[in-house]
């Protein structure tokens, strides 16, 4: 039996995954936003189940949860930063209060439960975190610019940690998921459109939203499923690139900048300090 921490579970990933490690005879202590969310599975699995409410812009909150949580089970040999939302808009049609919420949430929110963790990782010699990113990790659409922002943020910190905790014992890794029917999409926070943006790239994607236009081809529990069997994967994945939109995505985007770095081979090699 293992210990997980997993945030946002109140629905898709995080609330599949609880479902699942329940189903299996693990113990999850698990944060949601209402606290009534999980009332059922608490209810069926009873000390199992471990519950706190958490709102990941309280960095307060964040480290009195994770201390509280590690006190009361002991051992967590798997954490898993998964809460986080969308904000749909371009650039310019976004707020200021909007871009705040996003990135105390989806970046700060992260880097701060991963910071709360590590002294007790460190603690017990070791464990192991997951990061929910996505493939806007590693690649862009219009619209998406402030979710890239963090999702892109928290990938290079996480990339970062991983090699200065490594002496620890602790592994880290990155979860990409593609287009999943989870309920993200009926999350997303949204701007006013600008008319000035209807005939550009962003209104084209607005439009092919707001019509169901885009595929999801992904199935949410392999997914999940996919995320719990990496846990037991040593050395653990630095990144789970986890849907054929993705990989077509990332791959595509990392071959174009590779590319256009080897285009600038003669220019990179030009400013360099004379001997």
């Amino acid at each position: 039996m293992k210990t997980w921490f997993i945030t946002g579970t109140s629905t898709g990933f995080g609330r599949l995954l609880t479902e699942k490690l329940l189903q299996r005879g693990d113990r999850v202590a698990a944060t949601v936003r209402q606290p009534s969310a999980l009332d059922a599975l608490q209810a069926e699995y009873g000390d199992r189940l471990w519950v706190a409410v958490l709102d990941l812009t309280d960095t307060a909150a964040i480290r009195q949860v994770v201390d509280a949580a590690f006190a009361d089970l002991g051992r967590i040999d798997v954490v898993v930063s998964n809460a986080a939302y969308g904000l749909f808009g371009a650039a310019e049609e976004v707020t200021d209060e909007q871009i705040r919420h996003q990135i105390d949430t989806n970046l700060i929110g992260s880097m701060q439960l991963i910071r709360a963790a590590l002294p007790h990782l460190r603690a017990q010699g070791g464990g192991r975190l997951m990061q929910v990113s996505s493939a806007g990790g590693q690649t862009t659409y219009p619209n998406f610019s402030l979710y890239h922002a963090t999702k892109w943020g928290i990938e290079g910190f996480v990339e970062t940690v991983a090699k200065e905790v490594a002496p620890f014992n602790i592994e880290i890794t990155i979860v990409e998921p593609g287009a999943t029917p989870t309920g993200f999409g009926t999350g997303l926070v949204s701007a006013p459109a600008m008319p000035e943006y209807d005939q550009t790239p962003a209104g084209d994607v607005r439009r092919g939203l707001f019509n169901g236009d885009f595929p999801i081809p992904n199935d949410a529990d392999k997914i999940a499923q996919a995320m719990l069997d990496s846990a037991s994967q040593h050395p653990a994945p630095l990144r789970l690139a986890l849907g054929p939109d993705t990989y077509a995505d990332v791959r595509a985007a990392l071959v174009a900048r590779l590319a256009a770095l080897d285009a600038q081979q003669d220019l990179a090699l030009s400013v360099k300090a004379d001997a």
